[in-house]
This record gives C-alpha cells, structure tokens and sequence, in this order.
C-alpha cells in the first residue's frame, strides 16, 4: 500500500510543476511595452505546447524507477520495489526540474526574439 501512496504523491507533485517554466514572467529592462503582454501570452504558450520535455521527463522516472529498483535489490533489505519507487520520484523530479529551466529559457528567448529588453 505504501509504495502506492508514494507513486501518487510522485505523480501529483510532477503535474503541479510541468508548467511552472511555461508561466514565467521575466524582468525588463525599462518600460514595457504596449505588445509586452500579448507577447508574453504567446511566448508562454509557445513553451507550454513543447510536449517532448514531458516524455523526457517520464523517461527520466523509467530510468530512476530501473536504477532504483536494482540498487534496493542489492541493498542488505533486498526491497526492489522501495528502491524503484524512489528511484522514479528522484528521476521525475529530476526531469521535471529540467523541463521546467527549458520551457523559461523558451519565454526568455521568443521574447528577445520579439524585440523585449528582458534581463532574465
């Protein structure tokens, strides 16, 4: 049962970050201005819609989950499925956290792109 609550709360906390770099609001140098906010709106959704960082992600928990599950099976208490589990959440966290700088640097970039003094 345990195991299960941890993959839960794993996945929960995962899906409350996926847009968190999608939803940055970078600082200006100077005024904004009139098109900043129909900019920003554009920009944040150009990096939201980029879909391959959340299959990186879950490949990243994959991965965790297969290292975690063969370190605790090695370990003195030979419990796999502990390992795998918190193998999962580091990759996935991991992951996410990844996404998550990619898609700000997106908002960052289209929005120089468009002409914006942003400073970071």
């Amino acid at each position: 049962m345990k195991p299960t609550i941890f993959i839960l709360t794993g996945a929960l906390l995962l899906s409350a970050c996926a847009d968190s770099g999608a939803n940055y609001t970078p600082i200006l140098d100077g005024t904004p201005s009139a098109a900043f906010q129909d900019d920003l709106s554009a920009c944040q959704s150009l990096a939201r819609d980029q879909r391959q960082f959340d299959q990186e992600t879950a490949g990243a928990a994959m991965l965790g989950a297969g290292a975690g599950a063969l370190l605790g099976e090695f370990d003195d208490h030979g419990d796999a499925l502990g390992g795998a589990v918190a193998g999962a959440l580091a990759g996935g966290v991991a992951g996410a956290v990844n996404a998550s700088d990619r898609r700000e640097a997106i908002v960052l970039a289209c929005l120089r792109g468009r002409g914006h003094r942003v400073v970071g």
